[in-house]
């Protein structure tokens, strides 16, 4: 599966932005999908994921609260929903994609997912 990311942009803290990535290919409904990012100097880190079910989400401690993952398996797309921004979530953003049978949980490794699209750019200012 090819993947792209879009949605970033530049924010002032507190607000929202809504990240989206495009899949291509037959086997997206068959991914789990995730969201990473990092920020300058950092390792890359988990953000968040979701099944390929749709009824499964994992976030990161960090964004507990204040992002939603969510899928269209139609569509073949998946979007995090970001609100409450703090000038600490300023990264690129990647979504990756791992295909999988239906009850494993996605990994919060970043070596577990096997296709990545392109960054995305957050900047949320304060």
């Amino acid at each position: 599966v090819q993947l792209q990311a879009s949605g970033g942009g530049l924010v002032q803290a507190g607000g929202s932005l809504r990240l989206s990535c495009a899949a291509s290919g037959h086997s997206f409904s068959r991914c789990a999908m995730g969201w990473f990012r990092q920020a300058l100097g950092k390792e890359r880190e988990f953000v968040a994921a979701i099944s390929r079910s749709t009824t499964s989400t994992y976030y990161d401690d960090s964004v507990k609260g204040r992002f939603t993952i969510s899928r269209d398996n139609d569509k073949k797309m998946v979007y995090l929903r970001m609100d409450s921004l703090k000038p600490e979530d300023t990264a690129v953003y990647y979504c990756a994609a791992k295909q999988v049978i239906m009850t494993v949980v996605p990994s919060t490794g970043i070596q577990w997912w096997d296709n990545w699209g392109q960054e995305t750019q957050v900047t949320v200012s304060s």
